[in-house]
């Protein structure tokens, strides 16, 4: 491969990946897909690819396809809650995150429901709701017919419906929210966290079954309340906590010593927690890590 064609997919790639990982909901097995991807534009005939985004696009999303379908099994034999891989987005990984829509557009709780599609449904909505493509150009992709696209995403958007949406505070002030969070849970402020927890909020903790997490979700504001303060007793004077955006999200990053043992997003709407997804699970921790570890080196 030439100097030339190998810059060319690299201007690509950014977006691949954002695509690919909207997909799989896995930045590691994103980054094999856009991987794939390559080792197909090396081998193609260049002369032949008009639109090197569009071709690419389409071979990613068919790749991405085909590993869900693959990993739909094992996803069902997961132990415990399943969350997708966390990814720091305050760099652009993801793209822009300037306004609400793209910030929703990666949340977790977005990705959640996107496990609740089949793999068809899923490329169609990612294609049409995150990249803005027409159901003609989905069709293009999938090998589809523009009414079949239509009927597809109608299905999906059902399927996957969001909550109504309520007020959601500014990004300054979900930072806030968060640290009276840590202060309260640290200092077993009972009163302040029921201020700041919704009454039927929710805890998901995703260990995988490679560490010690809840099995099944944690509902309601005072059974957390004791697991929070529990929690605070077991891990709180071992591990070191900071502040990051993931998935367009305020969120925790909970090391002991150098590693990353834990990164926790937030769902704040009318100025109150009302979800907390927790990623323990080791093999979920790579991606984040490494992010991390690349912003520290070049601080």
């Amino acid at each position: 491969m030439t100097s030339e064609s190998a810059e060319e997919f690299l201007t690509h790639r950014p977006r691949m990946f954002g695509l690919a990982y909207r997909l799989l909901g896995s930045a590691e097995e994103a980054e094999d897909a856009v991987q794939d991807a390559y080792l197909r534009w090396n081998g193609a005939d260049r002369a032949a690819i008009t639109y090197p985004g569009a071709w690419l696009a389409k071979v990613v999303t068919n790749l991405c396809v085909n590993r869900l379908t693959s990993a739909r099994s094992r996803r069902e034999r997961y132990v415990g809650p399943w969350l997708p891989e966390p990814v720091l987005t305050q760099d652009g990984a993801l793209g822009p995150m300037e306004s609400a829509e793209q910030r929703e557009a990666v949340s977790t709780a977005l990705l959640v429901l996107l496990e609740r599609l089949t793999p068809t449904e899923r490329a169609v909505y990612v294609l049409r709701e995150a990249f803005g493509y027409r159901h003609r150009d989905i069709g293009e992709v999938l090998d589809l017919t523009e009414a079949n696209c239509r009927q597809v995403y109608r299905r999906a958007a059902q399927r996957v419906a969001m909550p109504e949406a309520r007020f959601v505070p500014a990004v300054e002030r979900q930072r806030e929210l968060v640290e009276s969070f840590v202060t309260a849970a640290r200092e077993g402020d009972l009163a302040g966290l029921e201020r700041l927890l919704a009454e039927d909020v929710t805890w998901f903790g995703d260990g995988g079954g490679k560490v010690t997490a809840a099995r099944q979700p944690i509902v309601g504001r005072e059974k957390l309340m004791r697991f929070l303060v529990g929690g605070v007793r077991r891990y709180g004077d071992g591990w070191a906590v900071s502040f990051a955006e993931v998935n367009g999200a305020p969120a925790l990053v909970a090391r002991a010593g150098e590693r990353v043992a834990a990164i926790a997003s937030f769902d704040l709407r009318d100025g109150v927690i009302h979800q907390v997804q927790a990623v323990m699970n080791p093999d979920k921790l790579g991606y984040v890590s490494r992010q991390l570890a690349a912003m520290s080196a070049g601080a």
